[in-house]
């Protein structure tokens, strides 16, 4: 109820009758593991880093999605060191970023990766070792956004981003360019639909929610399993 509906932890003690701490015991002890379960696939195999996922995807051959989502904190203290570093550069709100990995239904696959909301997406799937994984995995595509340019050519064209913008006005001239151009980025951006749907679909269930941006104690994130 806590992480579907929101629902807090003072109205959870009157529905069960007991203390508020004993409802935030027990929502801390749940929460990791839920996430220790990983996401469950067909067979009944679990997947619970993004090492197994890419695994996965490359024994399978299915194209996955990736993207990033950030999650709101509360402001820093005025006095805490490094406080502008979860200011996000996008929306300009304090907030943590989390690595989505999904599948071509949007079925979320991985989410965790959590950095601060300042960090590129770019920065953050390096950081997460996706080039070394890539570079044993072959024939897999990930579709990703603009944020992730750059890693097509050190995964060896296993990242797919869309085509970069094109400004300038000697372009203006060449219409038929820049409407194939632009048709290319929208196919793209339509192929990525799903990866949205599955970040809702985390975001409903509140499985990103956290108060804190302390990078050291946010819990990793992930689906809870159909069966928990």
């Amino acid at each position: 109820m806590h992480l579907r509906h929101g629902v807090t932890h003072d109205v959870l003690a009157c529905w069960f009758q007991v203390d508020r701490s004993t409802i935030t015991r027990a929502v801390g002890q749940i929460r990791p593991l839920l996430a220790d379960r990983g996401c469950r696939v067909e067979g009944g195999l679990r997947l619970r880093t993004l090492a197994d996922v890419i695994a996965h995807l490359g024994a399978t051959g299915q194209t996955a999605m990736m993207d990033a989502t950030e999650i709101r904190v509360r402001r820093p203290s005025a006095h805490r060191g490094g406080r502008s570093r979860f200011i996000s550069g996008k929306s300009r709100i304090n907030a943590m970023k989390s690595l989505v990995v999904t599948d071509e239904r949007g079925r979320p696959l991985f989410c965790g990766e959590v950095r601060a909301g300042s960090v590129a997406d770019i920065t953050q799937a390096r950081d997460a070792g996706l080039v070394d994984l890539l570079a044993d995995t072959i024939g897999l595509q990930i579709l990703a956004d603009a944020g992730y340019q750059g890693l097509a050519a050190r995964t060896y064209g296993q990242v797919v981003t869309p085509p970069r913008k094109r400004r300038g006005k000697h372009l203006e001239h060449l219409q038929w360019l820049m409407a194939h151009h632009e048709a290319a980025r929208f196919a793209h951006s339509s192929a990525r639909v799903p990866v949205e749907h599955g970040i809702a679909h985390l975001k409903n269930w509140r499985a990103l929610a956290d108060t804190t941006p302390d990078e050291t104690t946010c819990p990793t994130p992930s689906e809870p399993s159909p069966d928990s």
